[in-house]
């Protein structure tokens, strides 16, 4: 057996931050602690080998108070109105919880709300210019420390404090969250309610593709990336997490386990279409891919007189803009989008978004600078799209058959660019720091291609067959335990279980975690 301090130096090579803020793992020095590690994630969880759940269930479903809590940007918060929307047509009291920044737009789409902490303006300029969540500079850790802080603390008053406009009580009796709302799990233990995950992304452990926060080399540890993540953010919000449960009256959480550190035993929903990436064969029951979850807004839009004369004036356009993500130098990313549109004799629309793109800029007739509208509503007027990777802008430029480049920022929009390009419908992302006008150019020389039109057109009719909505809620449903309240959780595992795991854990703590002071 190797030696404590033998380990420590292997675990050193283990794991790497890169540039780009994700994970590399790398096992190849050593098939021992490759071995002990892929033990890992049986400890603390729940076994595997559950019964199988069948779709069109057949139990009652009682009417519920659902709080759904969501952390993140306009485009997470998106599907879930559409599920909320949905939830209540069933007759569920449903409270949508996020960040103030959205309250108007939940609240118009008919759905109540509740603030949750954060500022995701913040959030994405800290994710930004730290390449995602792993890695930042000493005089931005107190910033972020204070956002998730609020986030956590802002889920109980979120799950069991009265409508702040009418007064109207509320306690929520199942909640479904999507993971970056750091403390789901402990709150929903302490009102004895069911917790559903849906995201966006892939959370769940896998043998068939990395965590996409991480980079391996071998196939044989993609399953473990996941847990690297989870301990990452475990070690980085343990004393918050451990306050909150104070809060809530529960015991504190000494040591990492998958049940409290990870979503491998909750009923999960993605909301992807499994045309565009099926559901792994390892994943179990619980795990769901459920379809994109569209929330249509584009059927009330009115543009705009003069955006629709210019429209209708020449050729459809290509739509370029990057949502909520900030951008260092927005003068020179809107020559470059220019300067591309020129060479490849495009005309345009440019998004302004959160980077303010085109702001300071003369533009050509042929090109329009664009504030807000409805994705849906726009991109079947364009010919192709260039965008952020952003899960939402992916699935709207999916499914009116648009041939798409993604420009990632940061976390999963690398993985949802990989993706897009595997499926043949856009070229291989390019990285906002390595955008040139080159690179661009020849991306929208690549979309133009008829093959990949209609390999896009083919996997819009396929997406638009689809219902997430109906299939999410459908899940949620199937997925509601047989009674109320729950049983307790198991105790935490001991620490003499999880000898390697702790010192993983510690050297992740001393590495790379950007929120422990």
């Amino acid at each position: 057996m190797l030696s404590e301090n033998e380990k420590m130096k292997i675990i050193e090579k283990l794991v790497k931050i890169q540039k780009d803020g994700t994970l590399e793992v790398d096992v190849t020095r050593s098939a021992l602690v490759a071995s002990e590690l892929s033990e890992i994630d049986a400890f603390g969880s729940v076994p595997r080998d559950v019964e199988e759940v069948k779709s069109g269930f057949s139990k009652s479903v009682p009417k519920l108070k659902i709080a759904i809590l969501v952390v993140g940007t306009r485009g997470d918060v998106q599907p879930f109105i559409a599920l909320a929307k949905r939830l209540q047509e069933f007759g569920h009291h449903v409270r949508l919880a996020s960040h103030v920044n959205f309250r108007t737009f939940v609240k118009s789409a008919g759905v109540d709300f509740y603030p949750l902490g954060g500022d995701p303006r913040i959030m994405a300029q800290y994710m930004t210019k730290n390449k995602g969540f792993l890695m930042a500079a000493p005089t931005e850790i107190s910033v972020q420390r204070k956002q998730v802080k609020e986030i956590i603390f802002s889920l109980l008053p979120a799950c069991t404090e009265p409508d702040l406009d009418t007064g109207i009580p509320f306690r929520a009796q199942a909640i479904i969250a999507n993971p970056p709302a750091l403390g789901h799990l402990h709150i929903a233990e302490a009102l004895g309610v069911p917790l559903h995950i849906f995201f966006t992304f892939p959370w769940t452990p896998t043998n068939e593709f990395p965590h996409p926060l991480a980079r391996t080399p071998q196939s044989a540890t993609y399953r473990l990336s996941y847990l690297i993540v989870d301990l990452i953010i475990w070690w980085g919000t343990r004393g918050f997490i451990n306050d909150f449960r104070k809060k809530l009256n529960l015991p504190p959480i000494a040591y990492f386990s998958t049940y409290h550190g990870s979503i491998s035993h909750l009923p999960t929903g993605y909301m992807w279409s499994p045309h565009l990436m099926p559901k792994p064969k390892d994943w179990g029951s619980l795990v769901d891919v459920v379809g994109y979850c569209f929330l249509n807004l584009g059927t009330k839009y009115q543009p705009p007189l003069e955006f629709s004369q210019w429209l209708q004036e020449g050729s459809k356009p290509i739509y370029i803009g990057f949502g909520s993500m900030p951008l260092d130098d927005e003068k020179k990313v809107t020559a470059i989008i220019l300067d591309a549109l020129r060479e490849t004799g495009q005309r345009g629309i440019i998004s302004r978004g959160w980077g303010d793109l085109g702001s300071f800029s003369e533009v050509p007739a042929d090109v329009f600078i664009l504030e807000d509208c409805p994705h849906d509503w726009l991109f079947p007027r364009c010919t192709a799209v260039v965008h952020h990777g952003g899960a939402g802008t992916t699935a709207a430029g999916l499914i009116a058959g648009c041939p798409t480049t993604v420009v990632p920022f940061f976390g999963d929009q690398f993985f949802w660019g990989e993706i897009v390009h595997a499926r043949g419908v856009g070229p291989a992302p390019i990285r906002v720091t390595e955008l040139t006008t080159e690179a661009l150019s020849n991306a929208i020389r690549f979309m133009l291609d008829p093959e990949v039109k209609s390999r896009s057109l083919e996997l819009a009719i396929a997406i638009g067959n689809e219902d997430g909505v109906a299939a999410a809620v459908d899940s949620f449903h199937r997925h509601l335990p047989a009674e109320l309240p729950l049983t307790p959780p198991p105790t935490p595992v001991e620490e003499e279980r999880l000898d390697l795991l702790q010192l993983l854990s510690r050297y992740l703590e001393k590495c790379c975690l950007p929120f422990n002071s």
